[in-house]
């Protein structure tokens, strides 16, 4: 490596909400991911939304925590339901 170069990675980590019982992956699948969660009577995407206290008022930072939290909210609500998957990804 030479010294007068580097490189610095920042990996982040994108979090979802998915139940046990959907096959589909909401990073890869999401259309078949949002079917089957309707079909299954989840309805996850609403579910969350109706949890969390997301405001445009808020700062992007800000917003993503509110989700982040209401992820936490609903996993520990119905653990034996819900679960998160995550992608990291370049910031």
């Amino acid at each position: 490596m030479r010294k007068d170069s580097f490189f610095i990675i920042v990996m982040a980590k994108v979090t979802m909400l998915t139940t046990y019982d959907n096959p589909f992956d909401p990073f890869t699948d999401w259309d078949n991911w949002r079917r089957m969660d309707e079909d299954l009577g989840h309805y996850t995407c609403e579910y969350l939304a109706r949890v969390s206290t997301y405001s445009p008022e808020l700062s992007e930072t800000d917003q993503e925590l509110a989700i982040l939290e209401a992820i936490a909210k609903i996993i520990r609500f119905e653990p034996e339901t819900y679960k998160t998957v995550t992608k990291e990804v370049d910031e």
